[in-house]
């Protein structure tokens, strides 16, 4: 595991990209390996699997919420999560934020965008990421802080269209960024690209990707 994960770490560093290693399903023995090579930040799709490992795995690890989030759930994780990927409405930034103040912090969120040619996906359209971005209500949202995009492409061997759908949504990223974000530095992250695409994604300017299968088999 670990001269896989030093290859895929070094390749990604030496592009100034952040891997989340997706952790979901896999044992503590085997995050605890990958911690003790250097990785630090470790995502999971289930806020219950995340809560159960946080609480004993060691404490400076950075926590990725990148599964789709239920409201009713985002409580659980407010007091430590480091960045949720996975926000795809208003209401669900409204209860973070709600939830983040009870915590008295600032949580980091990304806007999930729906960039595949697939029904299963969660995410926004273009049109309704403006909507959101242009809202008062969002602007009134003290305790969550939207540092980027997140987008996962359709699982097709078609490479080329795996290229398209990460080229549009980096191309979205950068009109966003001048747009609404102009000031803001913190705006700075596009979480695109798993196991299968990363390379891709990285190609396609990629700033952090989320690999599973690659560092645990």
């Amino acid at each position: 595991m670990n001269s896989t994960y030093t290859a895929i770490k070094s390749y990604l560093e030496q592009h100034k990209v952040t891997l989340v290693a997706v952790s979901k399903t896999r044992p503590i023995d085997q995050l605890q390996a990958l911690y003790d090579a250097g990785q630090r930040d470790f995502g999971e799709n289930r806020v219950q699997e995340m809560r159960d490992k946080q609480s004993v795995l060691p404490a400076d690890i950075r926590w990725h919420q990148i599964g789709h989030l239920q409201r009713n759930k985002v409580k659980y994780i407010a007091p430590w999560v480091h960045l949720i990927h996975s926000v795809d409405s208003l209401e669900l930034l409204e209860e973070i934020n709600h939830q983040a103040a009870k915590s008295n912090r600032v949580i980091p969120c990304l806007l999930q965008m729906y960039i595949a040619r697939e029904e299963t996906k969660f995410g926004l359209d273009a049109d309704e990421l403006h909507a959101l971005l242009q809202s008062e209500q969002f602007h009134a949202f003290r305790h969550v802080q939207v540092v980027g995009l997140m987008g996962m492409a359709t699982q097709t061997t078609d490479t080329a269209q795996i290229r398209q759908e990460f080229m549009g949504l980096h191309h979205l990223f950068q009109e966003i960024q001048s747009l609404y974000f102009a000031q803001d530095p913190q705006f700075n992250i596009l979480s695109m690209g798993m196991s299968s695409d990363y390379e891709i994604a990285v190609e396609s300017g990629a700033t952090m990707v989320r690999i599973g299968s690659l560092l645990f088999n």
